[in-house]
């Protein structure tokens, strides 16, 4: 793990070989009420980036599961913001619905390789241009996202198409990738010289989210996205708990704006956010708004009709993430608003964030970053 001045060690002895810090999953963390209590009708759980203004602190993942064209619309008008996948299914088809419905059907043993198979035919970038300007006609705030790999291919055709801000997303994005075989995208000449605001990562530690921060970045993308978290540590070995990984990018984006003269980047949590509770702990931790896949995967409207699945279950040549199946609970904006009929933090997740808050006594986003927490790991299934 990196580390940063005056950081507190805490280092515990592995073996006599090697030593490691430990981590914290979302799970592992609580927030302790303050003294005082606020009316949740009170709470603010707006959210700005660049001139852009949002009601609710919440972006979709650009996942062809979760996002299409009219999803990303209702979102917008909701209040969230939605985020194409422009290397998914809809910059691949004219008309990729029936594709969509046949992978929600796919048994998990056979949905890698026949995604495989959908996903190989050629992104087209008129299909880009028109799927972002349906987004554009609809008077919401228009945004994309492509895979550092992708970017210098398509970025043209995307910042054309009037993308109000730009999205760089892959499971561990740096800022000084080194390649023998190509010439690699130099992320701060490419954000200095864009006219968009661009959203970059994923990454999960201190030293990482810094060197984005300098290249400009406004936004820093923490965690490694795409519902893969647990098969990209089954599969490659890397993992690191949320909480941690937010806290350490929360330090360095309070170091960076000592350095710039107050610049602020936002945190942006993504990843393993499913219920309202994770969501909730994942401001606590530092993050400015969260990006959310299986919690919004779960919506009557998704174009996965109930199931999920991210760019890394189909990757052609080590897949690292799957398919699952988790239903339909309901309207996109019975997700967000209520009313909710279960207890298990799938509906109404603006509701839960606006109680949290106000039970924590705070009204504010940036205020709520100050909540106390405690350590409280999980060692058996609550009751």
């Amino acid at each position: 793990m990196d580390r940063y001045p005056g950081a507190v060690s805490q280092e515990i002895e592995i073996g006599r070989g090697k030593r490691g810090r430990r981590a914290y999953t979302l799970d592992d963390i609580a927030i302790v009420p303050a003294r005082r209590t606020r009316d949740p009708r009170d709470v603010d759980l707006s959210w700005q980036i660049d001139a852009y203004r949002f009601d609710l602190p919440f972006i979709a993942a650009p996942m062809d599961s979760v996002m299409s064209p009219r999803t990303a619309i209702e979102l917008g008008r909701l209040g969230g913001l939605g985020v194409l996948d422009l290397e998914g299914l809809w910059t691949r088809y004219e008309d990729p619905q029936p594709l969509l419905d046949e992978i929600a059907g796919l048994d998990a043993a056979s949905a890698t390789v026949r995604m495989q198979e959908i996903y190989a035919a050629p992104i087209q970038p008129e299909l880009i241009t028109a799927r972002l300007g349906e987004i554009r006609e609809a008077g919401v705030t228009v945004a994309g996202a492509l895979t550092p790999a992708r970017t210098q291919e398509h970025w043209r055709t995307v910042v054309e198409a009037g993308c109000d801000l730009f999205v760089i997303r892959g499971n561990t994005v740096s800022a000084e990738h080194v390649s023998s075989a190509e010439e690699p995208l130099n992320l701060k000449q490419f954000i200095y010289e864009l006219d968009v605001p661009v959203i970059v990562g994923g990454v999960a530690s201190y030293t990482p989210a810094l060197h984005l921060m300098r290249a400009g970045a406004a936004g820093v993308l923490v965690g490694f996205g795409g519902g893969a978290s647990s098969t990209t540590r089954r599969a490659l070995g890397i993992n690191v708990p949320m909480a941690t990984a937010l806290a350490d990018i929360h330090a360095a984006r309070r170091d960076y704006m000592d350095e710039s003269g107050g610049r602020y980047v936002h945190v942006i949590a993504d990843g393993g956010l499913g219920d309202s509770g994770s969501i909730v702990k994942a401001f606590a931790m530092g993050a400015d708004a969260v990006m959310l896949g299986a919690a919004l995967a779960r919506a009557d409207e998704a174009p996965g009709r109930g199931s999920h699945w991210g760019a890394e279950a189909h990757h052609l040549q080590l897949p690292r993430g799957r398919k699952v199946e988790l239903g339909s609970v309901g309207p996109l904006e019975q997700l967000l608003f209520g009313p909710g009929h279960t207890a298990l933090g799938e509906v109404n997740i603006a509701g839960a964030l606006r109680r949290s808050m106000s039970t924590a006594g705070y009204l504010e986003l940036k205020e709520f970053q100050r909540v106390d927490v405690v350590v409280t790991p999980q060692t058996a299934p609550e009751i």
